[in-house]
C-alpha cells in the first residue's frame, strides 16, 4: 500500500482508470474489469465527470454511473474513488457554484456520500483561483469530499493553489495528476516533481502506458494503419528510438517474468513522489498486467537502464 500525499488515503499503488467505461468497455465488460481489479487486490479507481462526452451519444457522466452501479451491486469495502470537475458539458469550468453543482451530480451518479479524492481537472484561469480553492475547501468542510487535488496544472499554479489555500485556511491539495510516462518525462521531472516534493503531494499520473504504446502491442512503425483510438495515440511513439524503449522494457520484464506493460508501470512507480499510476483495461485479461505493475519492484540498475534509453525520446515528446 502507498499513502497519497499528506492524506489519510492508503491505496494499492496502481489506480484503475475509468475513462474506458461506457466507451470502449460496455457496462458488463466494465463490471467484469472492476471485479477482477478488486479481486486481485486493487482498491483505487479513477474517473471524471466528463467521461466519455467525446463519444457521439455519450452525455458525460457515464463512467461515473457505471462505477456507481457497480459499487451499489458489489458493495466492496475500502475502495477509494477519485473523480474530477471542470469538463462535463453541463458543468464546465471552476466557478464556485459550478464546482458545488458538479460535485453533487458526481455523488449522485456514483451513489456515494463522499468523494475520496476530488480533482480540479483542468485549470480555469477565467475564475479567480481564490474562488475555486475556497469552493473545494467548502466541499471538504461540508463532508462531500475527503481530499482535494489538481490535474493538468502547471507548477506555478500548483504553488499558487497551495499558497491560496493556506492564506484562506482551507484544506491543501494532496495529489497532482500529470501526463507522465517513459516517453513523456522531461517537463514533469523538471517542474512538477520538485513542487510535489516541496508540498508533500503525490503524483497519480495518467497516460501511464502512452495510449498503449508502452504495452509493447504497437511495435511497428506502421501503427497508424491500425484502426483503434489507442493505436492512433500510440503512433507518434513508434519510432526507432521509441521501439528501443520497448526492447529494454521487454528485457527487464523477462528477468522478472512480467509483461512490458507491468515493467513500464513499475518504472513509473519508482519515480520520486509517484504514488499510483493510472492505467485502464477494456477486458479482464488486461487486468493482471496492471496489478503486476503495482507490485513489481525494479532494481536501481533496471530503473537506470530505462532512464537512459528513454531520455532522448522523452525530450522529443
Amino acid at each position: 500500500m502507498t499513502r497519497i500525499g499528506h492524506s489519510d488515503l492508503d491505496v494499492f499503488p496502481l489506480s484503475l482508470g475509468g475513462n474506458v467505461f461506457g466507451w470502449t468497455a460496455d457496462r458488463d465488460a466494465s463490471f467484469a474489469v472492476l471485479d477482477a481489479f478488486v479481486d486481485g487486490g486493487g482498491d483505487f479507481i479513477d474517473t471524471a465527470d466528463v467521461y466519455s462526452a467525446w463519444v457521439p451519444g455519450n452525455p458525460g457522466g457515464v463512467s461515473e454511473t457505471i462505477i456507481g452501479e457497480w459499487l451499489s451491486s458489489r458493495k466492496p469495502e475500502g475502495v477509494v474513488v477519485a473523480t474530477k470537475v471542470s469538463q462535463h458539458p453541463d458543468f464546465m469550468g471552476l466557478s464556485a457554484s459550478n464546482v458545488r453543482k458538479a460535485a453533487e451530480a458526481s455523488l449522485a451518479r456514483l451513489g456515494i456520500d463522499t468523494i475520496d479524492l476530488y480533482y480540479a481537472h483542468y485549470d480555469d484561469e477565467s475564475v479567480p483561483l481564490e474562488e475555486t480553492v475556497g469552493a473545494f475547501g467548502e466541499l471538504v468542510a461540508d463532508g462531500l469530499v475527503r481530499h482535494v487535488a489538481v490535474s493538468n496544472y502547471s507548477a506555478d499554479r500548483i504553488r499558487e493553489w497551495v499558497e491560496t489555500a493556506r492564506r484562506i485556511g482551507v484544506d491543501l491539495p494532496v495529489a497532482v495528476q500529470p501526463h507522465y510516462n517513459l516517453v513523456h518525462r522531461n517537463d514533469v521531472e523538471a517542474t512538477i516533481i520538485p513542487v510535489a516534493q516541496e508540498f508533500d503531494l503525490s503524483l497519480v499520473p495518467y497516460y501511464s502506458l502512452a495510449s498503449g504504446f508502452l504495452t509493447g502491442k504497437y511495435r511497428s512503425v506502421d501503427v497508424e494503419g491500425q484502426a483503434s483510438p489507442r493505436a492512433s495515440g500510440a503512433a507518434k511513439y513508434a519510432t526507432e528510438a521509441g521501439l528501443r524503449i520497448i526492447d529494454t522494457l521487454e528485457e527487464v520484464g523477462d528477468a522478472h517474468g512480467v509483461s512490458i506493460a507491468a515493467t513500464s508501470l513499475a518504472w513509473l512507480r519508482a519515480q520520486p513522489t509517484v504514488a499510483a499510476p493510472i492505467a485502464s483495461a477494456r477486458t479482464v485479461d488486461q487486468v493482471p498486467d496492471l496489478l503486476a505493475g503495482g507490485r513489481l519492484e525494479l532494481t536501481p540498475d533496471e530503473v537506470d537502464a530505462l532512464n537512459r534509453v528513454s531520455e532522448w525520446t522523452a525530450a522529443k515528446a
